[in-house]
């Protein structure tokens, strides 16, 4: 008979073995909408991560393909990106309801902003009826409206579902440097520019202005008041001004040389921003992960909201021929739109 004391180790040890085991599973991600090359990449580099990356224990699984028929760049790729999923491990499964009992945290990918809410409202109910939230990240643009984006938030909150949403962009080294390492000083102007292709269904700078759009407010702050609107063919030209006086340009590229960057305007120093230094998907992927191990949204719900207010009244001025909109005014029309 094996004696007591030894006994009380072997015990312990195979408890603390059982503990090992269970901290060493990953964390199981799941994917909404399989339209966008963010997909492939995002998988291989969590699913391909060394034990020192930020991305270590977490681990994409499965994934719901969606799709929008009348977006030619989501029908034409989505059976693509499916299939490389599937090559790269992943289950496919046929709706949002057999995706979440298979994951802990959601990645919702859809390139098309319009079908955000309805997807992500799955999610908001599964977790109102759960203790345990599974946080969700939403790909940008966070949705094809305001009205849309205040109800993702409004729902997040209700049912306490950890949430945000940001570009890329906000993260390269170069951009987010500005505020991190102060080289200029205080912020007093800013003119970003980047690419700014447009799609039918969805407002002007939802599509790819965003992305501009994420570097004029990371590096400005939030705060914006006002907006006026110059569009031609080939250029948007939208310019903010701050409730502290501050203003800020974003330029959208459609001809031309294009690249993504900002001339920053500070009481130290004035210049350029080192363009795409140290880019690609790894700064942001590292503070998804981090969301996902903590539940703590690294962006507040209010400062994405003003980045889409901004965008929905430089399409209000727009219209109005450039006339100035208030953001307080589109926030307002917003918030009707849902009642």
């Amino acid at each position: 008979m094996m004696p007591l004391l030894r006994r009380s180790f072997v015990i312990v040890a195979l408890f603390a073995s059982a503990s090992m085991c269970r901290a060493a599973e990953p964390m199981k991600v799941g994917i909404i909408g399989l339209d966008t090359s963010h997909v492939t990449a995002f998988t291989g580099a969590i699913n391909k991560a060394k034990d020192d990356s930020p991305l270590a224990g977490l681990r994409v699984v499965a994934a719901y393909p969606g799709g929008s028929p009348d977006i030619s760049s989501s029908a034409s790729r989505l059976e693509g990106f499916t299939e490389a999923l599937r090559g790269q491990g992943v289950e496919i499964v046929d709706s949002i309801e057999a995706l979440l009992p298979k994951v802990d945290a959601i990645l919702l990918e859809s390139v098309d902003g319009r079908p955000h809410l309805a997807q992500a409202r799955v999610v908001f109910e599964a977790n109102r009826k759960s203790e345990k939230k599974k946080p969700m990240f939403i790909d940008k643009p966070i949705a094809a409206s305001l009205a849309d984006t205040l109800e993702i938030f409004r729902l997040a909150a209700e049912t306490g579902t950890p949430c945000f949403s940001t570009s890329s962009l906000r993260y390269y080294p170069g951009i987010a440097a500005v505020r991190e390492e102060g080289a200029f000083g205080d912020i007093i102007g800013c003119m970003a520019y980047g690419p700014c292709s447009l799609e039918e269904h969805h407002p002007d700078l939802f599509w790819y202005g965003i992305h501009g759009v994420e570097v004029l407010f990371t590096i400005m702050g939030p705060g914006c008041e006002s907006v006026q609107c110059t569009a031609t063919p080939d250029t948007h030209v939208v310019t903010g001004v701050w409730k502290d006086g501050r203003v800020g340009t974003f330029r959208g590229i459609r001809s031309g040389k294009s690249g993504y960057g900002a001339y920053v305007f500070g009481s130290k120093a004035a210049g350029p921003t080192e363009e795409r230094k140290g880019g690609g998907y790894g700064p942001m992927l590292a503070k998804i992960a981090e969301f996902f191990k903590t539940g703590v949204p690294p962006i507040e719900p209010a400062v994405t909201t003003e980045l889409v207010a901004f965008m929905e009244a430089a399409d209000e001025s727009k219209r109005a021929n450039g006339a100035t909109v208030k953001l307080a005014d589109v926030m307002a029309k917003a918030s009707a739109a849902k009642k």
